[in-house]
């Protein structure tokens, strides 16, 4: 799907009235970087990427943090709680198989970049 997407996404954030575009920018990169497997789709209103399935949503509805909700596509399953290492403590769990990061700006993004790719990969890993 990755062009036809990809250009949704741009679409979708240049008309994007947030304060922290930015920010969102900023996260949308990383994750596309994380690995050449991820794609980009807008889904549930919002950014969303996927490998197999989608595993990362941003959600947008606040005006001043972006979030990124990490989930296992559509099935219900659960993780073991410590089947993903997180020493900085950044997820919050919403649920057994979903888990939530937030970000206030772009420098707050970039401070954390090397846990939060990390933390992706590992959740990536779980898709399978």
């Amino acid at each position: 799907m990755g062009k036809a997407t990809t250009t949704d996404v741009d679409a979708f954030i240049d008309a994007l009235d947030h304060p922290l575009a930015s920010t969102i920018r900023a996260l949308r990169v990383l994750l596309l970087a994380v690995d050449p497997a991820i794609a980009e789709a807008v889904k549930w209103n919002a950014p969303s990427f996927r490998t197999s399935e989608h595993f990362a949503t941003m959600q947008l509805r606040r005006p001043d943090v972006v979030r990124l909700i990490l989930h296992l596509g559509t099935k219900k399953r659960s993780l073991p709680a410590d089947v993903v290492a997180d020493p900085e403590g950044l997820l919050e769990w919403l649920g057994p198989d979903r888990a939530l990061l937030e970000f206030r700006d772009a420098a707050e993004l970039e401070a954390r970049r090397t846990a939060v790719v990390a933390l992706i990969r590992q959740w990536m890993a779980q898709l399978t």
